[in-house]
This record gives C-alpha cells, structure tokens and sequence, in this order.
C-alpha cells in the first residue's frame, strides 16, 4: 500500500521512536508471551465483581491522550476496547516518560486495578506496563476534540487488498466474516447431528468434472502430468456413495477459471452433500431444516433481512416448477420451448441475444435469471430443469426433457442446487456424449466425459439425493452482504492497475 507524505513522515517518527526504545536496552518484539488473566469484555461486563481487583490485560493502542503527569489510553483485544489510566505517580518518571515513544496501533500489556472515572468509564487504573509490540506503518486515524482516535477504512478496494486493515478499524466487517464462520460452523454441527461423514477428496483432479465451468490448470513435475483444480466436489463423493457410505458431505474450498463479480469469485468454499435412499423431496426438508437452523444459532431468529423487510426461512418453501415461473414472470409459454428455433424466438422477443444458445436448455435458463431470479425474494424451490444443463440428474418421468432437478432461491440469489442422482450407467454414458459434442462445438465449460466414474456406476449406486450449497453464497444472504467480496477474509483482486477484459 502506497503512503501518502503525511503517512511516510509518520512512518519516520515511529522507527526514530524505535531506535531510542533499543537505544534505552527496551525490545519492543522480544516478549514472546503475556499471561492475561481477563479479557476487555469480561471486565465491562463484569464490573461489579471485579471492582478493586488486579487484572492483567493486554491489546492494541486505539485511543491516546497523553498529558503532563496523567494520561488515558483505550486498548483493544479480540474482544472489546477498554480504557487504561496511567499516572507518573505509579509508574515513575522515568517509565511514564515511555508512553512518548508510543504510538496508536502498538500492542501493550498491563496490570492495574478495575475502577469507574467520574464519568462512569470502567477503566484499568495501570500499575506496570509491558510493550509487546510495536507498529511501524501507521493505521487509519483522525483527530476530534483533540484526541488520536480510529475513524476506519473507507476505500472498499483497500478493504479487500488489505483485509487485515479492515478487520482492525471496521467492526461491522469484523463481525461480518465472524459470522461467516459461525454460519460454517452450524452447517458442520447440523450435518453431523443429521449422521452425515464429513470427508476430504482430491483438489486436484485428472478430470475436472461435476460442473459446468473451466478449470485452473496446473502441472504435476514428478508424473509429468496436467491436473485440474476441482471445480465441484460430485463425482468423487458419488464415487463414496457407491462405496456404501450412505450419508457423506464435504466443505471444501474448489477453483472456477470465470470472471468475477458482486456474486462470484474464482476461489469459494462449497459444500456438498449425498444421501443414499432419498430424493429430491427429501433433500428440500434437509434444506429447509438447514438454513432455519443456521439462521437460529447466527442471527437468533428465523428470519433475514432483504431491501429493508424480513424474509423468514421457517418450513415449508414454496414450490414452483420452471416453466411456469418463465411463463408468469416472463410471458413465455411452455410450448414455445419445444424447439430450438421457437425457443431463439421467444429469447429475441424478450430482448436476449441468442447467437451463443445452442440449447432449449440453456435458453431457458437465461431467462430464468434475467426475469425470475430477481422476483425470488420468499424462499423458493424451483424445479424440473431441462436436461441439457442437468446432465448428472435423472430424467422426470413424465417428461424426459427435463430432470428431477431444483435450485434454491433466497432473497433473489441461488443458495443451493440439488438433484435426484443419475445412477444409471448406461444414461449417465449418453449424457456425457452428449456434453462432448457441444463441447465439439465450442462450448468449453460443457461436461467432460469422466470414463471412470461411469465404472463405477455400473458396480451399482443405490437412488440417491445430492446438494450443494455455496457457503460465501449462502453467508451474503443470512447475513445481508451486498457482495460476495464481504463474507471471503481474502477475496481475489484484479492486480493493481489492470484494466478489465472487454
């Protein structure tokens, strides 16, 4: 990060303040430990037991006035802040003398007594000091009513590049991405109440299947031989499935070569999840149960928050097919799907280019995220997609154009995608033909053809309902992120002064 003049000068006096620390026999990085015996939050919320008693505390300095023989400092743990008083009385001269050389941002550890100022502050009334560390490059600071204080980081990019600026001086960020990892968390403990097997596969993979997206490639020395970064966890957990672990899921971080936006990045955290002896309406309740009970342990109610009105996530969704969702929301009709010539036609009526499409399927999920998508705010499941962009669900057995598929939508985003699995060999092999030959035809995120998976569905998979969740998704949307960049500690950033791809 670039300083401004103001900022290099500070830099100056905080290693000139160094060298006089070491010139006085002070390390400001030797400390390797410090016993605390309480955190700032115990203390304020526990005032009165603790009046009058000795603490040892320890934290960052947010807050300074120092003055002639008394001076207040607030410092800052993973907790809370707490104000510290310090007093040349107490300390000696010399040792008060020290709080010159401090500077905001420096960590310091400290033994007093709990009391109340005038004014009701609980503070820690300091009887010895110890500095931990010391910062040389300045954080975000202003000056009101003449004291340093924290005022945050406001550039958004330099909140991303610099995420642990963000995390020091933005508390609304720093609970955002702690709560991400709750929602993770309650995901795990949920699963495996549910008797699900947390499990790892292999990141990098021969084949990058399980997905519609291009993989990062990457080069294995010793074997002389390219792999891909997974792009899906599927096809290895299925692979478990037929193995007979009948309940099985993963939370694992996968890789998608695409661009990136407020909804995507290149590098997210996925969960995925199968059932042996269930189907797609099985899997619905899972999802259902799911998120209210991630909702309870995060946010303490079943409910989230959408434009400024609360969305509540309490069983049963809503269940709406496909083809009436495009027909109400969008005015075209099912039959107009039938071919792939009526099917451009009724994308160009809408005012969506066509010369991309070659699928009934693929049109007919472009218009479910141009006119339906934005129009799911209640949570919603939405069912039977076309087989074209399903290749790993089996076929609906009243129309084989479709499949026993659905996505989940929550606050107008797709929170979760689940299938009643293919598990018939011979129809899995038709379907990867097929995604060869629109990959022949220049469709490079169709789905590979994965020989070995197709083996081990002929040793025989029982029926089986699959799931998978974005988690970062998944957090944007029980935590109201306007971006996905909001709920990744650190997210992917365009290099500094590259201009985007036409």
């Amino acid at each position: 990060m670039e300083l401004t003049h103001e900022e290099n000068d500070q830099v100056i006096r905080r290693r000139e303040k160094l060298q006089t620390l070491r010139a006085m026999g002070i390390d400001p990085y030797r400390e390797e430990r410090y016993e605390r015996t309480h955190l700032a939050a115990d203390i304020l919320q526990n005032y009165d037991a603790l009046e009058g008693k000795t603490v040892r505390i320890a934290g960052r300095i947010v807050a300074m006035r120092l003055m002639g023989k008394a001076s207040f400092m607030h410092i800052q743990d993973g907790s809370d802040k707490i104000q510290i008083y310090l007093r040349a009385d107490d300390l000696g001269e010399e040792r008060y003398g020290l709080l010159k050389l401090l500077d905001l941002g420096d960590f310091l550890g400290v033994q007093g007594e709990v009391f109340r100022t005038r004014t009701g502050e609980t503070t820690v009334h300091v009887r010895e000091f110890t500095i931990l560390s010391k910062a040389l490059r300045p954080i975000p600071f202003g000056k009101e009513k003449g004291e340093h204080h924290w005022y945050g980081l406001q550039d958004i990019e330099q909140r991303y590049r610099r995420r642990y600026l963000d995390l020091l001086v933005n508390r609304e960020s720093r609970e955002v991405l702690i709560n991400r990892c709750r929602i993770v968390q309650a995901t795990r403990r949920f699963l495996d109440g549910e008797g699900f097997l947390e499990v790892e596969t292999p990141v990098l993979q021969p084949i990058a299947g399980g997905a519609a997206a291009r993989p990062f490639i990457t080069h294995h020395n010793a074997l002389d031989v390219d792999f891909h970064l997974r792009i899906s966890l599927e096809l290895y957990l299925k692979r478990l499935i037929v193995g007979n672990i009948e309940k099985v899921y993963e939370i694992g971080r996968v890789f998608r070569n695409e661009g990136m936006d407020r909804r995507h990045n290149p590098e997210y955290t996925l969960l995925e999840l199968y059932q042996a002896y269930a189907n797609l309406e099985d899997i619905m309740e899972l999802v259902e149960r799911l998120f209210y009970h991630v909702c309870m342990e995060v946010r303490g109610e079943p409910f989230i928050e959408y434009n400024g009105q609360k969305v509540s996530v309490t069983p049963p969704w809503r269940r709406a097919r496909l083809l009436d969702l495009i027909e109400h929301y969008a005015g075209v009709k099912p039959e107009e799907f039938t071919t792939l010539e009526s099917a451009k036609a009724a994308m160009e009526r809408k005012g969506l280019p066509t010369e991309e499409e070659h699928t009934v399927g693929g049109i007919i999920e472009k218009l479910l995220e141009r006119f339906v998508q934005p129009n799911l705010i209640e949570p919603t499941f939405v069912t039977d997609y076309p087989i074209e962009t399903s290749p790993l669900a089996k076929k609906h057995p009243q129309d084989p154009r479709f499949t026993r598929r659905f996505e989940g939508y929550v606050a107008c985003q797709e929170i979760a995608n689940a299938f009643s699995e293919l598990n018939d060999p011979d129809d899995q092999r038709e379907r990867f033909e097929a995604q060869m030959r629109l990959r022949a035809e220049g469709d490079e995120e169709a789905h590979p053809y994965d020989e070995d998976f197709v083996t081990a569905l002929e040793y025989g998979m029982p029926p089986t309902g699959g799931l998978g969740i974005g988690m970062d998704r998944m957090a944007m949307v029980i935590l109201g992120a306007e971006s996905i960049q909001d709920v990744i500690f650190f997210p992917q950033m365009r290099p500094k002064g590259q201009t985007p791809r036409s």
